[in-house]
């Protein structure tokens, strides 16, 4: 067994003690007597998610009576991939699953995705020049398409327009630089009722290599010392410390984040979702959840710059697994979910940032009448656009890299202890010279 494969195994050692998933209705029932392909459809996501994809569902089931879809959602990440991980070892994986690439390295390496090139090569109603590239790329290995990506985020700045307007601040321009960001980010932060702590937060965002990623590559930095053949972590050349020490001194220096204490109190998701938080950064996903804000309006920026404009791929992809018993099935869904139809479903929930060029540019996304009134930030992100590194064992080391950017972020560690610690703890997850 390959060194890859038995890294793929040793995840299940400690998976699903309890996992909690939620069923969602199976497609209706045809007329008696008929018999139907039942698959299986996993995901990870919140109540949002799960109606998105049920719609999708019921809409490919009208023209494929003789198809029946149980989706499973499994609305914790983590044990989601516990879940995943764990049917793949049992041989009964779902039919298809839906993941985002920086955790798909290992089971590419193990041979658990069935390529979808030929699929792909056969299609009349779907064809690779129909999708942005950078979405496409993300989801090779070894020169084949081995996933459909069904969006193309990046991440944002969410701003409360009224606390905003409140404090007099203009509203974030396309090209703000660092500095302006911070300084937007201090106005912002508010201690109302003069106890030392603050009521009303300038800035939230998530302490992890995926949110700190574009700043490192603004600053002209690298996450790995090479990204065809890496060796090991770039995190201490100049340039990406330096883009950590700014990351890091959001928290540390400027105090324009909650610290972990009050983090852990409340999320910034939460003080943002209730007008206690100026600005907040996230992909695209945060949209079905902010549209049911009724106490404040609220927009999206791009990411301030420094050297050069940079952002960091979020993608997820319809994957068949190459165990699955039911492939031709299994690709009918997945061309549906990856067609016109399928991605405006999905698009029209706010959820995603369609992968298909053409709709991506149209109404079904960049509607006038639906929040955010912006979307186009997502669509000017995407020349600029990287993805995280593809590698059997990067879903490893990014858990390593961002346990330690957030030590540093929370002042347990310095930044060079930081970015040491992250060089330690992950050699063995680089090949060997």
């Amino acid at each position: 067994m390959s060194r890859q494969q038995v890294l793929f195994f040793s995840l299940l050692v400690a998976f699903l003690a309890a996992c909690t998933t939620i069923q969602a209705p199976t497609s209706p029932v045809a007329e008696e007597g008929a018999v139907f392909t039942e698959l299986t459809f996993l995901i990870s996501g919140d109540p949002t998610d799960q109606t998105a994809y049920q719609t999708l569902i019921d809409a490919f089931s009208t023209e494929h009576t003789d198809i029946s879809i149980n989706l499973i959602n499994i609305p914790s990440g983590g044990d989601f991939r516990k879940r995943l991980a764990a049917d793949f070892a049992a041989g009964t994986p779902p039919d298809v699953f839906l993941i985002n690439y920086r955790h798909l390295g290992h089971f590419f390496a193990a041979n658990a995705v069935e390529p979808l090139t030929d699929y792909l090569a056969a299609s009349t109603l779907i064809r690779t020049d129909d999708y942005y590239a950078e979405a496409l790329t993300a989801f090779q290995w070894q020169g084949k398409q081995m996933c459909m990506p069904q969006n193309i985020s990046s991440p944002v700045v969410y701003y409360n327009k009224d606390l905003f307007n409140a404090a007099g601040i203009a509203y974030p321009s396309d090209d703000w630089h660092w500095d302006e960001f911070v300084t937007t980010a201090q106005a912002l932060t508010q201690d109302q009722d003069g106890d030392g702590t603050a009521d009303i937060y300038g800035l939230g965002m998530e302490a992890t290599i995926v949110r700190a990623a574009p700043f490192i590559w603004m600053n002209g930095g690298e996450i790995l010392d090479d990204e065809a053949a890496p060796a090991g972590l770039a995190l201490d050349s100049p340039e990406s410390k330096a883009a950590l020490a700014w990351f890091v001194g959001l928290q540390t220096e400027h105090h324009v984040v909650p610290n972990a204490v009050a983090e852990e109190a409340e999320s910034s998701l939460s003080r943002f979702v209730n007008g206690r938080m100026a600005m907040f950064v996230d992909s695209r996903r945060a949209v079905p959840e902010f549209r049911l804000i009724e106490s404040f309006d609220w927009d999206v920026a791009a990411l301030p710059v420094s050297q050069q404009r940079a952002s960091v791929l979020h993608s997820d992809a319809f994957c068949m697994a190459a165990a699955g018993q039911q492939q031709d099935a299994t690709w009918a869904f997945i061309e549906f979910a990856s067609g016109v139809e399928g991605q405006t479903i999905l698009a029209q929930t706010g959820r995603t940032v369609p992968s298909r060029k053409a709709l991506a540019e149209s109404e079904s996304f960049l509607d006038p009448n639906a929040k955010p009134a912006n979307s186009r930030v997502f669509l000017d992100a995407v020349p600029g656009m990287r993805h995280l590194p593809l590698m059997a064992t990067w879903s490893d080391i990014e858990g390593i890299v961002s346990k330690h950017i957030e030590n540093a972020f929370y002042g347990i560690e310095t930044v060079d202890e930081a970015i040491e610690a992250a060089n330690q703890q992950s050699a063995e997850f680089f090949p060997v010279p």
